[in-house]
């Protein structure tokens, strides 16, 4: 992938996202992923340093990058995630929403998050915006058209 034609772009599906790539990062069978969306603790970082740690085929995108964040110890116990970083932190805007299969199947959960550069409540808005996926567990990979209880 060092070599990449001219004009190359990266732009996953969000099926694709989760079907394919998340599905093969949680089950560990797709080693070389991390060339593609490298495994980043982005939360460390404010969203302007994200750039230079992103994978092979969207490092040169101007305008989205992917990454797989670890889930915290708290997040896996149920609890609420710590999004915040050194210059601001990630606020969840609207409801989670579903991601479908092209089978019309819920794979999982899309949430969209927007910075704010400061600290809570007088953080200010920035335009740097996020979208985070979560596989519903055996819905990435199985063939159920179960629908979760949210």
């Amino acid at each position: 992938m060092e070599n990449l034609p001219p004009g190359y772009r990266f732009y996953p599906t969000e099926e694709e996202l989760i079907s394919f790539y998340l599905s093969n990062k949680l089950q560990g069978t797709r080693q070389d992923l991390d060339r593609v969306i490298p495994e980043l603790y982005i939360y460390e970082f404010s969203p302007s340093d994200l750039p230079e740690f992103a994978g092979e085929p969207s490092r040169m995108d101007t305008e989205q990058w992917f990454f797989f964040i670890p889930r915290q110890e708290r997040e896996v116990r149920g609890g609420r995630p710590n999004r915040l970083t050194t210059s601001g932190y990630w606020k969840a805007t609207g409801s989670p929403g579903y991601v479908y299969s092209s089978q019309n199947r819920i794979i999982g959960m899309k949430r969209t998050m927007v910075f704010y550069q400061g600290r809570a409540p007088t953080g200010r808005k920035t335009e740097w915006k996020m979208n985070e996926y979560r596989a519903i567990e055996g819905e990435a990979s199985s063939s159920s058209g179960a629908v979760p209880k949210v």
